[in-house]
């Protein structure tokens, strides 16, 4: 008798708390549910706003910010951007507001010279978050401890070597990436490796498909091959680009599983996607 009113005792007590259990499971989840059409589009739930850094601040030549402009949510994780070889800011300006949009601060950045070689890069991107995190005007909207590289050409080799150099980064992508260096088996930061089917400046062969390969296998990482792309791909607006990239960015910065399903199981070749290699699940 007494068993029988305990069960339902428990039973109360157990549905009373799963939703404040639910709900503490993740305090970085941003936005509402994802859904394919969300990811895809060109602005995501994110009203945003931006402000010009000056090419005089130290550490890098200056640059953009792109931001939520509510913080009802609370905090956000920062991605800091890198142009390619004798590129600018103008170059990937596109991904600072489309990613600013579903719930990042991003800065697209600047280089001291347009010539800087990828490991130069790599501490240009450094100091960029440094900067975000400790003196931008928009400091006190970012987690400090949520924080991720991209980059385009020598950016994106600058990124690998940025998220070698930084192990408590949450998420680098390389985008069509350059560097002399194809081994990378210290980054312990998950990692995205976007290669492009045409590029003749850094063929996937000799380039991408070798940072991907020499990534640790115990690492989150995937490859994704854009289907006859060259190495500019990521100079315009480009969905699949995005797509995967704002997935992999929520997934690991905010360590949100509801972008899991975008992942993993990784996405059949198709007129888009030539080849996609994953370690899924991921951890």
């Amino acid at each position: 008798m007494q068993l029988r009113r305990l069960i339902p005792a428990v039973a109360l007590l157990l549905t009373a708390a799963t939703p404040t259990a639910l709900a503490a499971d993740n305090p970085y989840e941003r936005g509402p549910a994802p859904t394919t059409a969300s990811i895809e589009a060109s602005r995501g739930p994110f009203a945003t706003a931006s402000t010009t850094v000056s090419s005089l601040v130290s550490g890098f030549g200056g640059g953009t910010i792109y931001y939520p402009t509510s913080t009802a949510e609370g905090t956000f994780g920062a991605v800091a951007i890198s142009p390619g070889y004798t590129g600018t800011q103008s170059s990937i300006a596109w991904l600072g507001p489309r990613i600013a949009s579903q719930g990042f601060v991003v800065i697209t950045i600047d280089t001291n010279t347009i010539y800087d070689q990828p490991d130069s890069r790599a501490s240009q991107l450094l100091a960029a978050l440094d900067y975000l995190t400790q003196s931008s005007s928009v400091r006190t909207r970012i987690d400090a401890t949520r924080l991720g590289v991209m980059g385009h050409s020598m950016g994106g080799g600058g990124t690998l070597r940025a998220a070698e150099s930084r192990p408590a980064l949450q998420a680098a992508i390389p985008l069509t990436a350059w560097h002399t260096d194809k081994s990378w088996g210290g980054v312990r930061v998950p990692t995205l490796v976007i290669g492009a089917e045409n590029d003749s400046i850094a063929p996937v062969a000799t380039h991408s498909e070798l940072f991907y390969s020499s990534l640790p296998s115990t690492l989150d990482k995937a490859y994704l091959e854009l289907n006859a792309a060259d190495h500019f791909a990521p100079n315009s607006s480009n969905t699949t680009i995005a797509k995967y990239s704002i997935s992999w960015l929520k997934r690991f910065i905010d360590n949100d599983t509801r972008y899991e399903q975008f992942l993993c199981p990784p996405p059949s070749r198709s007129l888009l996607i030539e080849e996609y290699r994953d370690t899924c699940p991921h951890s």
